[in-house]
């Protein structure tokens, strides 16, 4: 009998805890919400194999400013001294404060006077601040079907309930949001916000229209509902599509906005920071005071530094030209070896295709077969709040070379294959 590779991570880590002793009565009521990420978990399980990795959303390589940064690193400890060592404010050094707002204003992002910039550990840290400020048991989140998972982990844990709605080409069906609104109310649901990557969405790649942009605010407006607009991935746009950032879009002061340097610069850094009105961010630093003081002073001045001498425009533009022509083999691999009945959008950007396979195939149990053979994807089902998209899987196309790239989704449709054959056999 095969076990899935998820599922023997699991054992291996039950088997190794009751060794030592068994510690699960000590735990706080509150970790039963605990939920692994799939993505870490198969990091982990690959980690010392010679298994192709699509899973994780790791960016190429090849495009990491290491020069650039050895200089800036030295620079910065050279010039700053203790100041780069030390201790710093909760929302951030303020020269770097300063240059992350300019920065997003230079790429058509409004900035309201009335907002303040909060750095944090990553988008992620930022993620869960918010579910940590945010969010009551049983407040119903707005959520795109399929999203990121990381942050249904989040919210899932502080007791959210989700308000899934379907995406297509144009990103999320807002057409649905008001009667999904008046649904949950009428259940006695409290609805407090919208929660969407509307830009070069994880996982799928789309690009929400403006008119659905428009349309998210005006029901966001209608029926007081705070916005997260998360956009890790706008820097990264391949195609000629039109869009304004929510952020911009928006009049009321309602959308929060969260942005990162890990894809931008270098992940290793883990800085991301978080752009909303002052009442919010005050909150959030309360809250980021007792989860880890601050960021990094070090990276922060590092980024700083990276941002004023041009390191950072020039990362965006080498990346932007590394993942465009890697998207363009991932979509000719697809069309060329994905079995029959496989569908999926182009990605307009960003790092990932959400690829549907025949209805037959459930990916996480697809996921030994693939990873026997030698690569790895994420299993579709923990992208979608009701635990649907069973036969669906998300692809990373920046972080393996082209033929690589190509190698590993030749072996994920052989076991996609392999699998359906399976499945038809009865065996």
């Amino acid at each position: 009998m095969k076990i899935s590779a998820l599922k023997l991570l699991e054992a291996l880590n039950c088997i190794v805890g009751a060794v030592v002793r068994d510690l699960s009565g000590k735990f706080s009521a509150s970790t039963k919400a605990l939920k692994p990420s799939e993505v870490r978990e198969i990091l982990a399980l690959t980690e010392n194999r010679k298994v192709l990795s699509l899973a994780g959303g790791l960016p190429g390589p090849e495009v990491f400013p290491k020069e650039d940064l050895a200089r800036i690193a030295a620079r910065v400890i050279e010039e700053l001294g203790d100041s780069a060592l030390q201790y710093s404010p909760t929302l951030g050094v303020m020269p770097f404060r300063e240059a992350v707002a300019d920065f997003v204003r230079q790429r058509g992002v409004k900035v309201l006077d009335s907002d303040r910039v909060a750095v944090t550990t990553g988008s992620q840290e930022a993620i869960y601040l918010l579910g940590m400020t945010l969010v009551n048991p049983r407040d119903a989140i707005i959520v795109e079907s399929p999203t990121y998972l990381a942050a249904l982990n989040v919210f899932r844990y502080f007791g959210a309930e989700f308000i899934p709605v379907p995406i297509d080409e144009g990103g999320m069906r807002t057409e649905m949001l008001e009667d999904k609104v008046k649904e949950a109310r009428s259940k006695g649901l409290n609805v407090k916000m919208i929660y969407t990557v509307a830009t070069c969405h994880n996982p799928t790649g789309v690009i929400m229209m403006d008119d659905r942009r428009k349309e998210l605010l005006e029901v966001a407006s209608k029926y007081d509902l705070l916005v997260i607009e998360d956009d890790p991935y706008s820097f990264f746009v391949f195609d000629e599509v039109p869009f304004t950032p929510l952020k911009t879009l928006d009049t009321e002061g309602r959308v929060i906005y969260l942005g990162t340097f890990s894809k931008i610069l270098a992940p290793g850094l883990r800085l991301g920071y978080m752009i909303a009105d002052r009442q919010l961010t005050r909150t959030v630093e309360l809250a980021k005071q007792m989860v880890d003081l601050h960021s990094s002073t070090l990276s922060q001045y590092v980024a700083l530094y990276a941002i004023r001498e041009g390191v950072v425009d020039k990362t965006i533009q080498r990346a932007r030209t590394v993942y465009r022509e890697k998207r363009d083999v991932m979509i000719e691999a697809l069309e060329e070896y994905m079995p029959d009945g496989s569908h999926w959008f182009k990605p307009k950007g960003g790092l990932f295709a959400f690829i549907y396979l025949p209805s037959s195939v459930d990916t996480t149990d697809m996921l030994q077969m693939a990873i026997d053979r030698g690569v790895a994807y994420v299993p579709g089902r923990s992208f979608f709040s009701d635990g649907s998209g069973s036969n669906a899987m998300r692809i990373n196309f920046s972080y393996l070379p082209p033929d690589k790239l190509r190698e590993g989704i030749r072996l994920i449709a052989e076991a996609a294959r392999d699998y359906i054959k399976a499945k038809a056999s009865g065996s």
